[in-house]
C-alpha cells in the first residue's frame, strides 16, 4: 500500500498575497512550459476537477482573511471574542496548506488555473468580510455553507478518481477531512444561531456550487 503523502511538511507558508503572480495571473508560471493539450475526455475531466480544487481553495483562504481582517479590527475595539479569532486563524491556515498543494499539484502536472481568480480574490474576501460584519455567529454560518459543499464535492472526486491516483487520492481524503472539522466548528460555535441561518446558508451554498461549475469551464 502506498505511504500517504504528508502535504504539510513544507516550508512555513507566507501569507496569501496578491502579488504572487502565479495566483494573481493564473496560468502565468504553466504558461511557460505549455499547458496540457491532451484531447482525452479523461484527461480534460481531472484537470477540470484540479482547476476547481485550487480555485475552492484559493476563494476558502479569502473568506477567512477578510473575516480575520473584520474580527481584528473589532479585537482593537474590544467588541470581539479573542477565542473566536485564534479558531479561525487555524481554519485559515489549514486551508493555506490545501491551497498550497494544489498550487504544487497544478505546476507539476502543467494545468492552468481558472480565469476567474481575480473575481474569486475579490469575492471571497468581501463575504467573509460581510459575513463577519453581520456577527461571529454569521460568520460561522458562513464557514459551515461553504465547507459543507466543499465536503459533499470532495467526496464526488474520491468516488469517481481511477486508482491509479493514489497520491491525489489521498491528498483530497485528507482536505475533505479537514472541511468536515471546519463545518463541525462552525456548528459547535453556533452558526446555526444565525438570524436568518437558512436563508444565509442557502444563498452561500448556492453561489459556492455556481462558483464551482464556473471554475470547472473557464
Amino acid at each position: 500500500m502506498a505511504r500517504r503523502p504528508d502535504f504539510r511538511e513544507k516550508p512555513k507558508l507566507k501569507k496569501l498575497d496578491r502579488r504572487d503572480m502565479s495566483l494573481k495571473r493564473p496560468g502565468l508560471a504553466t504558461d511557460r512550459t505549455g499547458a496540457q493539450t491532451s484531447s482525452s475526455p479523461k484527461k480534460r475531466r481531472l484537470n477540470e476537477m484540479l482547476r476547481v480544487d485550487h480555485a475552492g481553495e484559493y476563494g476558502a483562504v479569502r473568506i477567512y482573511q477578510g473575516q480575520i481582517a473584520v474580527l481584528k479590527a473589532r479585537k482593537r475595539r474590544g467588541t470581539a471574542d479573542d477565542d473566536m479569532l485564534k479558531t479561525i486563524r487555524h481554519m485559515e491556515e489549514q486551508e493555506q496548506e490545501h491551497l498550497a498543494a494544489f498550487n504544487k499539484i497544478l505546476n507539476e502536472r502543467k494545468v492552468r488555473p481558472t480565469a476567474m481568480t481575480p473575481v474569486w480574490h475579490v469575492a471571497g474576501y468581501a463575504l467573509g468580510a460581510t459575513t463577519a460584519l453581520m456577527g461571529e455567529k454569521a460568520a460561522m454560518a458562513c464557514t459551515a455553507a461553504v465547507e459543507e459543499v466543499i465536503e459533499e464535492h470532495y467526496q464526488d472526486q474520491l468516488d469517481t478518481l481511477d486508482a491509479d491516483e493514489e497520491e491525489l487520492h489521498a491528498a483530497i481524503t485528507q482536505f475533505r477531512e479537514d472541511e468536515l472539522a471546519h463545518r463541525d466548528t462552525a456548528l459547535d460555535h453556533g452558526a446555526e444561531e444565525t438570524p436568518g441561518y437558512r436563508a444565509l446558508s442557502g444563498a452561500i451554498k448556492a453561489g459556492t456550487r455556481l462558483a464551482i461549475r464556473i471554475s470547472e469551464r473557464i
